[in-house]
Order: structure tokens, then C-alpha cells, then sequence
């Protein structure tokens, strides 16, 4: 065989490999990226969805402690954040949420509070104001 032969050959062959070398690890930078923004994405999401979930508890559950007139809509909102969390959350933050969501619910069902009663029991920290 020719030596000319040998030396195209062995040029054409790094060039392949130095090639598909280069594109090997442009592609997996590249879904690396992407999969680190996907999940910055999530997690932004996610810390949203309980953003809004805590301030949409708050309401309902102080008008638990001092009336037990509920607002239906309230907590069909809170129940539709819980069913966003089935998607987006672990089963340990959705058990959380929906215990948050029925303690409200139950609350309805205990005696109003005064607001002389609610001052003790914050002062005596015997509840947290949303769960």
C-alpha cells in the first residue's frame, strides 16, 4: 500500500474522531445546561406555588378562628394548589399541605375564638397561625 494511501487515511481518521470528539461534548454541555435550568425552572415553581399557598391559607384560617361562616371558594383555591403540588411536590410536602387544608376546614368546626383568646394562645404559642 502506498504511504500517500496511509497518511490520508490516518489524517481522515483523527479528523473524524477529533470531530465527533468535539460534538460528543458540545452535546453534552449543552443537555447538561439544559437540564440545570430545567430544575432551577422547577424548583422556582415550586417555591412559588407555596408562596401563594401559604398567603391563601393565611386568610382562611383566621376566619376559622372567629367565625364559622366558611368561604367555600377559599378552600376549593387551596385544594387546587394541593392537586399542583401532587404534580410538582414531593408526597411528604403534599401530605403536609393537605393536613394544612383540613386543619383549617376543622377549625370551622371548634368554637369562634375572641380576639383577647387569640392574643393568649399566640403569646402561649400553642398554635402556628396557619397550621
Amino acid at each position: 500500500m502506498d504511504t500517500a494511501y496511509i497518511s490520508a487515511i490516518a489524517a481522515l481518521s483523527g479528523s473524524i474522531i477529533g470531530g465527533a470528539t468535539s460534538l460528543a461534548a458540545s452535546w453534552v454541555t449543552q443537555n447538561t445546561q439544559a437540564r440545570t435550568a430545567q430544575i432551577a425552572h422547577d424548583k422556582n415553581r415550586r417555591q412559588e406555588l407555596y408562596k401563594a399557598f401559604t398567603e391563601e391559607a393565611s386568610q382562611p384560617r383566621g376566619e376559622a378562628l372567629m367565625t364559622d361562616k366558611a368561604e367555600i371558594t377559599n378552600v376549593v383555591n387551596l385544594y387546587a394548589m394541593v392537586s399542583r403540588m401532587r404534580v410538582l411536590s414531593t408526597p411528604s410536602v403534599v401530605k403536609v399541605a393537605d393536613a394544612v387544608v383540613r386543619r383549617i376546614i376543622e377549625t370551622y368546626f371548634e368554637p369562634n375564638k375572641t380576639l383577647r383568646e387569640l392574643r393568649e394562645i399566640l403569646r402561649s404559642e400553642q398554635i402556628d397561625p396557619i397550621a
